[in-house]
């Protein structure tokens, strides 16, 4: 669950506010609560939240630290610049208080039910289970009870 922290140097900037998922500190608009972290990975943690404004639920994706390496930070910059009917849609990018010294990117997305590993691993299985079905069906003599 989202746990209200204080930010790490104790100053709370204006229009902010600070949470721990995951052990990692969210610093994020008020105009977003956090419900729950929902994954992470090589590029990020990801949390659902809700629009206070809009009262849509939201997919908030923390990149952390995304000008150490060049490519991450290239990987980044495309995922901000892509727009596809295809992609899940990009709704808002929170713009830190201090643009000099920000360090971590906050991306708002579309909150979807699943991930695109989720549905890989379910297709793979649906063919696996496709694929078995027409084997024992071929090979083999089905009773009929």
């Amino acid at each position: 669950m989202a746990t209200p922290v204080e930010p790490a140097n104790g100053i709370r900037t204006p229009g902010k506010h600070y949470y721990s998922m995951w052990q990692t500190l969210f610093e994020l608009d008020t105009k977003y609560v956090p419900i729950k972290p929902i994954g992470h990975g090589a590029y990020g943690i990801v949390c659902s939240s809700v629009n206070r404004e809009t009262n849509e639920k939201v997919a908030i994706k923390k990149i952390h630290n995304v000008f150490d390496n060049r490519i991450d930070a290239l990987r980044t910059l495309r995922e901000l610049k892509l727009r596809h009917e295809n992609v899940i849609a990009l709704k808002d990018v929170m713009v830190p208080i201090h643009r000099k010294s920000f360090k971590d990117v906050y991306l708002v997305y579309e909150l979807m039910d699943t991930d695109l590993h989720q549905i890989i691993n379910l297709l793979n299985h649906l063919v696996m289970t496709t694929a078995s079905i027409s084997f024992f069906r071929d090979n083999f003599k089905v009773r009929a009870l």
